[in-house]
Order: C-alpha cells, then sequence, then structure tokens
C-alpha cells in the first residue's frame, strides 16, 4: 500500500483575514477563509481544528508578515507550537509574496505585479515581483504619493490599494487578500523563510538611551 502524500499545514493570520489550508503533495485538499478584523487568535486554533485530521501534518507553513504586528505573532506562535508538538519543521513566506500569487495567477496579460498591504501610520507596504514570482527590488514602507510614483505603470493588488487608488482612480489595482488556500502557488524559494516576523519598517517605540 502506497504511503499517503505528505501533508502541509498553513496558517495566514498576517491581515485582517484569517485562513487556513491542508495541502497535499503540493495541493490544496481543504481549506478556511475568514475575514475577522480582530480576533485572530480565537478564531485560528478553531479554525485548524476543523479541517481533516484537525489540520494534523507533516509541516508547517505560516505568514511572516508584513502585516498586522499582531496578526504576524498570533500565526507565527501557533506554527512554532504546532511544529514543535508535531515534531514537523517549520517554514514561513511573505504576505507580500502571496498576494503577488494570487493576483498573477489569473491574469496572463501581465508580466509584472506590485504587492500593496497596509502598512499602517497611512503608509503601504509595496514589494514588486515579476510574472516568475521573482522579486524586483528589495520591500519599502511608503507613503501613498511616493508609492504611486514609484508605481503608476505597474499592475497592483492588495489590501491597501484602496489608499493609492484614493489619489489615481485609473490605476490598474485589485483589493486581496493573502488567503492560504492559494499558498500552493509559491515557489519553494518564497516558502522556505525562517518563522520569524517580517515587520516592514522599524517599530514605533524607541528604547530610551542609558
Amino acid at each position: 500500500m502506497a504511503a499517503p502524500p505528505p501533508r502541509t499545514l498553513v496558517i495566514d493570520t498576517a491581515t485582517v483575514a484569517c485562513s487556513v489550508a491542508l495541502l497535499a503533495d503540493g495541493q490544496p485538499v481543504a481549506r478556511l477563509y475568514d475575514e475577522v478584523g480582530r480576533g485572530h487568535a480565537e478564531r485560528l486554533l478553531p479554525m485548524i481544528a476543523e479541517l481533516p485530521g484537525g489540520g494534523r501534518a507533516d509541516a508547517v507553513l505560516v505568514d511572516c508578515g508584513p502585516g498586522s504586528f499582531t496578526g504576524v505573532r498570533v500565526g507565527l506562535a501557533a506554527a512554532r507550537a504546532l511544529g514543535l508538538g508535531w515534531d514537523v519543521p517549520v517554514r514561513g513566506y511573505s504576505s507580500l509574496a502571496l498576494v503577488a500569487a494570487q493576483a498573477i495567477a489569473p491574469r496572463p496579460d501581465i508580466q509584472r505585479v506590485a504587492a500593496v498591504l497596509e502598512g499602517g501610520h497611512g503608509e503601504v507596504f509595496v514589494r514588486t515581483y515579476d510574472r516568475d514570482l521573482l522579486p524586483m527590488g528589495d520591500m519599502a514602507s511608503l507613503k501613498p504619493d511616493t508609492a504611486i510614483e514609484r508605481l503608476s505603470d505597474t499592475p497592483l493588488a492588495g489590501s491597501g490599494v484602496h489608499r493609492l487608488l484614493a489619489l489615481r482612480p485609473d490605476l490598474d489595482a485589485a483589493d486581496l487578500l493573502p488567503d492560504a488556500g492559494e499558498a500552493w502557488r509559491l515557489p519553494p524559494t518564497l516558502a522556505s523563510l525562517p518563522p520569524r516576523p517580517l515587520y516592514g519598517r522599524a517599530p514605533d517605540a524607541k528604547v530610551k538611551a542609558a
């Protein structure tokens, strides 16, 4: 009897959405998605429990951010705990990469996309990817007008596009949130990050000098 294909539990709580998925042999076999706003900590574990086998997997893949400070930490804490309890590896990915993958998949007409996510303090997290999901430059936290100057000719996708559309309604932009059920679209190089936070910018609090 052939062994069952390896399973990966995917956890995404980096934005207002909370989603989980179970991948078998690289394809989704179960997925749950809920735009909770806040309350990821209360919603996440029950969602995992609803997956086949309680979400038990041979590996855990988690969104490391950037995004909500609390949401990122909730997802990482759960992923690390499950990885330790199940004695399985835990890997990470960037929310920006997943949004880019989701945006490119249905659009064979575009050769690149800029993922744009809410960044707090009126800024947006931005990173551009080519059609093969190779990053084109580094991640940045930008004011909307600066982002428009840099990206006016690039299709946009993500939860932060509304800030840019408020200034330029003619932009090619899609409002998207990362969805764990789409993580199978990520190439291995973008789904093997260390499981630690990607905050996107320096913390607001500063430690006072002695």
